[in-house]
Order: C-alpha cells, then sequence, then structure tokens
C-alpha cells in the first residue's frame, strides 16, 4: 500500500465545528496554549485545559489522550496530544504515529499552527497509518483516508515533508515485500515488482539462470536447486550523481521463503519465513526512497532471489560448490544458506561496478536475536569511517544498530577439511562468523557493512512508527547515510 495522502492547509479555525471525523491539537505539559488549542478549548468548554491538569503533569512527549464526541462539535474525537516546548524530530514524530495510530479509518485534521516540527509529525502520521490487508476481503472506504495538515506556512511544510514522505513510501514498499506470502511473492513477481521501479526513474536489470550460470554464481544457484522457482539477480541503478562517480552498492538477500534446505527448519514457526527475503526488501524499498526525493548520488542495488527448498535437486550437507569468486566451499548446512547468495552477488557487485563501498543487508542468522533480541540490527564492518556514519544515520533516524566485533580468531571456525571454506562455524558467535564468511568475498580497500537484520525486519509486536509485522527498518536509515556521505 501507499502511505496515506497528507494535505497542507493554511490554519482555518472559523471551520473547527463543522469538521467531522477526528481532529487533532498538540498541547504543551505547562504554559499557554497555542491559538488552535485556545479555540477548541473554547468550544469544548474547557475540556483541553481540564484533560491537560490530568494528564499533562506525568504524559511523556507524544502521549494522546482522546476526548470522544465533544459537546459543541461534529468531530467524533479531538486527540490531544503533549508536545514539549523544545520539541526534536523524535517527539514529533512520535506525536504523528500516536495519530495515525489512533484515527483507525476515520479523516483526520490535524491542527500544528506554527509548529516548527509539523512536517516530522506528518511523517509520524504517514509511517505509523500502515497496515497489511492486500489479502483480506473487507471494503475500505477511500474518502476516510484523508488526512489535512492546518500549518501557517503549507508550503513550507510541504516541500520540508516531501522527502520524509518519500521514504515512507520506500518503507512502505519494504513492509509490502516482506509481509507478502511465499505464494504470492515467487521469485519471478519479486523480480517484476522491481522492474516497475523503472516507472519513477530506477534503471533494472534481471540476470536469469542462464546468465548466473555463465558468470559462475555456484554458490547462489546452489541454494535455488530444489525449487521450482528460478533463482534470479536484479540490478537497479539509481544515477542522480555526478556522471562518473563510483556509486554506493546495496546488496540484499532475497531467499523468499526457506525451509532450510535438507537441513529441514521445524515446523513451529516456519511460516515466519517468508520475511527471509528482507534484506533484499531494505534495499528495494531504499532504491525507490531515493528515486522519489530525487537523490544526488550513485547507488546501485542488487538482491540475489531464490527460494530454499528440498527435493531431489536439492544440495545436499557434505557438497562442495564453487562461487563467482572461485573459492570453493563445503555446504555443512543447508540452512546458512543467506551467506551462499550473497557472496556471489556481493563480489558481482564490485568486479562491475567498482563501489565506493559496499553495504549487504541480511535476515542472516538467530544467533543475532539471542544477542541483540529486536531492539537493534548486528553491525559489522572492516571501515570504522563508514561504520560510524550508518550507526550515526540510524541513531539519527531512531533505528536501533549496534557494531559488533570481527577478528581472525572466529573466520578459523570456518576452516573447512575438504575446501576453502565451510558455510558455517559452528553454534558459538554465529552471527560473527557469518559476517567473517562474507568478508572473505569483500576485496581489498572495499569499504564494507554487513547488517544482519534479522531481529529487527519484522516483529511481533508494534514498535514506535509501525505495527506488527515488517517494518522496514533499514530504509530511512539508509537513505540518511546516502544524504550524508554520498550526495554532491
Amino acid at each position: 500500500m501507499r502511505p496515506v495522502e497528507i494535505a497542507f492547509v493554511e490554519t482555518q479555525l472559523d471551520e473547527i465545528a463543522e469538521i467531522e471525523g477526528r481532529i487533532a491539537v498538540f498541547v504543551p505539559a505547562e504554559g499557554n496554549l497555542d491559538q488552535s488549542a485556545r479555540r477548541i478549548n473554547r468550544m469544548t468548554r474547557g475540556a483541553i485545559e481540564k484533560l491537560r491538569e490530568q494528564k499533562g503533569a506525568e504524559a511523556a512527549a507524544g502521549t494522546l489522550v482522546s476526548l470522544a464526541h465533544p459537546a459543541g462539535l461534529k468531530a467524533e474525537a479531538v486527540d490531544v496530544v503533549v508536545l514539549p516546548r523544545r520539541c526534536t524530530i523524535e517527539d514529533a514524530r512520535k506525536a504523528g504515529a500516536a495519530l495515525g495510530k489512533a484515527r483507525g479509518n476515520a479523516a483526520l485534521t490535524v491542527f500544528a499552527g506554527p509548529h516548527p516540527k509539523a512536517a516530522q509529525v506528518a511523517y509520524g502520521i504517514a509511517m505509523r497509518d500502515y497496515g497489511f490487508e492486500d489479502h483480506k476481503t473487507a471494503e475500505t472506504k477511500e474518502d476516510a483516508r484523508r488526512v489535512r495538515l492546518m500549518v501557517s506556512k503549507p508550503d513550507e511544510v510541504a516541500t520540508a515533508a516531501l522527502p520524509l514522505l518519500a521514504v515512507a513510501e520506500g518503507t512502505f514498499f519494504t513492509r509490502d515485500l516482506v509481509n507478502e506470502p511465499a505464494n504470492v511473492l515467487t521469485t519471478t513477481e519479486f523480480a517484476d515488482r522491481l522492474v516497475a521501479l523503472k516507472d519513477i526513474g530506477v534503471e533494472v536489470e534481471v540476470l536469469e539462470e542462464d546468465a548466473l550460470q555463465e558468470l559462475g554464481m555456484g554458490a547462489l544457484l546452489s541454494v535455488g536447486e530444489g525449487s521450482d522457482s528460478p533463482s534470479k539477480v536484479v540490478v537497479m541503478h539509481w544515477n542522480g550523481g555526478t556522471k562518473d562517480a563510483a556509486p554506493l552498492a546495496l546488496v540484499g538477500k532475497g531467499v523468499v521463503f526457506d525451509t532450510g534446505g535438507i537441513s529441514l527448519k521445524p515446523a513451529a514457526g516456519m511460516e515466519d519465513m517468508t520475511m527471509d527475503m528482507g534484506g533484499a526488501g531494505v534495499v528495494a524499498g531504499a532504491m525507490k526512497a531515493l528515486a522519489l526525493r530525487k537523490a544526488k548520488a550513485n547507488v546501485v542495488g542488487l538482491v540475489g532471489l531464490v527460494e530454499n527448498m528440498p527435493s531431489g535437486r536439492a544440495t545436499r550437507p557434505g557438497d562442495v560448490v564453487t562461487s563467482m569468486k572461485g573459492d570453493t566451499i563445503e555446504v555443512i548446512n543447508t540452512d546458512a544458506e543467506g551467506r551462499l547468495v550473497l557472496c556471489d552477488v556481493m563480489h558481482y557487485a564490485q568486479e562491475r561496478f567498482k563501489p565506493a563501498g559496499m553495504i549487504d543487508l541480511a535476515t542472516l542468522t538467530g544467533a543475532v536475536i539471542i544477542g541483540l533480541g529486536h531492539e537493534n540490527a548486528g553491525v559489522f564492518s572492516n571501515d570504522d569511517a563508514l561504520c560510524n556514519g550508518f550507526l550515526k544515520a540510524a541513531s539519527a533516524e531512531g533505528e536501533g544498530a549496534w557494531r559488533m566485533p570481527l577478528g581472525k580468531g572466529y573466520a578459523k571456525q570456518l576452516k573447512s577439511r575438504i575446501a576453502d571454506v565451510k558455510n558455517v562455524g559452528g553454534r558459538p558467535a554465529g552471527s560473527i562468523t557469518a559476517a567473517e564468511f562474507l568478508q572473505r568475498f569483500v576485496q581489498d580497500g572495499m569499504p564494507w557493512i554487513h547488517l544482519d537484520i534479522a531481529g529487527v525486519a519484522s516483529v511481533k509486536s508494534e514498535t514506535a512508527l509501525a505495527p506488527a509485522g515488517a517494518t522496514g527498518w533499514g530504509v530511512s536509515a539508509l537513505s540518511r547515510l546516502v544524504a550524508d556521505k554520498f550526495e554532491a
């Protein structure tokens, strides 16, 4: 789905009494109400002030209290949101998210007046106003999705909100992909949805199995051997920077469903493996966001699309496969398949594009969830400058990320008796040895980050800006990183 359309309108206090749906107004925990809050307070016979007296002192920034069926108004509710005088970006986004969650299917009119963070409020509304209902039969009223932000300078706020809403749209694209069931989002359907990005200026190529075989991507192809869905690599180019400037490469793991292959996963919870293409989903969403906001940078996104299924053709534990780089890999566990996909796509990205830096994203290991839970993605890097830039961007966007170590001692766990390397290193430090495996395919001098997003790509409980399910984690952080470090 697309984010709700938000209209930015000059504040009109005279029409308050006639507004239907929900009305929202911001109040400080203490101090004077602004003009719109004072008007609504008078019309509701002091109800706004009474709510603030009851809730304001202990309320955290962004707290929402609803006044249902207020006397003197046609609105079904007035949502009173507490915001501090010195409102941060995080405060404003949380306030918007609270409104996006509370409104349900009702039309919403927000009186933001001269609030300096009104664009961030709009972003919060858009990001939280999401529900994956493509496979539900209930109809929703399109006219009820209307949101108006009443502000003092609508043109200025709309301009400030434009790149933010582009990021929201990219995030929704990621969420839709990650939430989609595997019988719908096959490798072919995934590729088709990426090809559609041509409509917004992204150049897209699809490499089919014959091309992958010619390139020597034996590691990636081994993962999809047991499936009837063809393995593919999709390459997306956004050329918004200087013509000859080396691009940033984003590489995503796109396992559209992961049974574990011959190393079959337990049945309980296997339905969640529709999200094992989360890394590819984030790359796709980031590319869409960059194109929509017309980023002044060159970025190439590459995703390896496969399905990991058991069959008479499937790769077996103990098999040896050859990567595009030429390294031989002993497959100890066919459920450690994501790194086999990534290593070939990473090598291809470096050989073809000579990027200025490379970031790979994958729902790679359960071990990272044991270590970091669902609050932070694991961050592994060989380059402090690029890594610190990403961590700063993630922090600014409220997306949890924590740097983890690398080292030769961990790499020793991957030593194989019969091949150059094996694909797992045992249970100790499982997320680190997975990153060490990938680092083997990073060329000398290439700034690189590996993001293990297994714990943050899809969650069972709602987050500040998303309902339960796919979060779209990473789209906003990558967009900000590009803006901070790669835009001309």
